[in-house]
């Protein structure tokens, strides 16, 4: 009979997100758990709600029986994987890897082959809503993944969310979390052209947008975007910021791109995502787009 992959739980990358999501499956788990980050700070935090720092990606591919990554990007998912000391050079059969993180459809397929021939497996499980969320493990979930290994996943990413959906096979967690994103940025969009017009207007933002929230304009985006953000002009660093926010809109693009389709509306939103950046917002919080299309309400330059 083949050795059982081991019970504890590997967990890379410990950042804004990372951290919060590790410290609740620590907690909640009833697992152990290991974490990995080139970061010393978070693992240290985490030392006291019984996270166990690892030496390496290697240790954990050999310690842990089911490996999370809360990465930035497909680059950072395949550079833990692929890498020299990567986890397919060092991965047991049975282990499960699962990407947290929204990464290219294509890329999570081929991670997934590589895994199957070393005789593991993977599953993409990106993630969605705010640190908060993260924070209250309430976080919503959109996972591609084989139905077991659904299953075993759904008591481990239920201590990390209130909302877990199985979107299918392997890659269609990224492909709904891309779709999710791309109609989240065009939103922000439309409701940036809306308060800029009702401004210029002579309007009230603050009346425009609690009036929309009683109609069919309603949307999170709106409650959360809008009024938090977008109408008091309070874009932080070290939240999701412009550039991230472009790179998961450039995986839909690309998507479209391999399926014949236009994407009209997200190649506008990429534009003004990218001249967001260029004028020196790309590390702030990415609703900050509104800027592009009327800065007068908040002038001052990046961050003010």
């Amino acid at each position: 009979m083949a050795d059982r992959p081991p019970a504890k739980l590997g967990f890379v990358g410990l950042g804004v997100m990372g951290e919060p999501m590790c410290r609740n499956l620590a907690r909640k788990s009833g697992r152990e758990v290991l974490g990995f980050d080139r970061a010393a700070e978070p693992l240290r935090r985490l030392h006291e709600h019984g996270v166990e720092p690892a030496p390496g990606i290697a240790a954990l591919a050999q310690d842990c029986g089911v490996i999370f990554m809360a990465l930035p990007s497909g680059r950072h998912v395949q550079a833990v994987c692929e890498g020299p000391d990567g986890l397919l050079a060092a991965i047991r059969p049975g282990t499960l890897v699962v990407d947290l993180g929204t990464s290219p459809v294509d890329l999570t397929r081929d991670l997934a082959d590589h895994f199957r021939e070393r005789g593991a497996r993977y599953a993409d499980a990106p993630i969605a809503r705010t640190r908060q969320a993260a924070e209250d493990g309430t976080l919503s979930i959109m996972v591609g993944a084989e139905p077991a290994d659904f299953a075993e996943l759904h008591p481990l990413l239920a201590t990390l969310a209130t909302d877990i959906t199985h979107c299918g096979p392997v890659g269609s967690g990224q492909i709904v979390k891309i779709l999710n994103n791309m109609v989240l940025v065009e939103t922000v969009v439309a409701l940036s052209e809306a308060i800029a017009v009702a401004r210029r207007a002579g309007l009230d933002g603050q009346v425009l947008f609690e009036t929309l929230q009683k109609g069919s304009a309603d949307s999170f985006a709106l409650r959360n975007h809008g009024m938090k953000a977008i109408l008091p002009g309070r874009f932080p660093e070290r939240a999701f910021s412009t550039d991230y926010a472009r790179k998961d809109l450039s995986y839909a693009l690309s998507l479209g791109s391999d399926l014949g389709l236009d994407l009209r509306g997200a190649r506008t939103a990429d534009d003004l995502l990218r001249q967001a950046s260029e004028a020196g917002y790309g590390d702030l919080y990415w609703p900050v787009v509104s800027r592009i299309l009327d800065p007068k309400p908040n002038e001052g330059g990046p961050g003010a």
